[in-house]
């Protein structure tokens, strides 16, 4: 079964686009939707994907992946008031 995940990423410091993109891309079939917004219709599990395309990131850059189609998420580097607001409002 595939999933409908929703990749975003804030690039920090090395804006090393081509090896995000290029993970993202591997993921499955996908659309850029913005700027650094991504949809891809993937095999992969919500934390597989958050994972391949962590390891093209640098360790200050953020990262959520939204599974769409099993309403879950999966981040990096949000801040502590972010993910806190998001744990709390989920699913409302």
């Amino acid at each position: 079964m595939a999933n409908n995940l929703f990749v975003t990423y804030d690039l920090i410091k090395t804006k090393d686009y081509p090896a995000v993109h290029n993970a993202i891309k591997s993921l499955g079939a996908w659309a850029k939707v913005t700027e650094s917004n991504w949809y891809v219709n993937s095999a992969f599990s919500l934390e597989e994907a958050a994972k391949i395309v962590r390891a093209a990131m640098d360790n200050d850059d953020k990262l959520i992946v939204v599974d769409a189609t099993n309403k879950e998420a999966y981040w990096y580097n949000l801040s502590e008031v972010v993910s806190n607001q998001i744990k709390e409002q989920w699913n409302i």
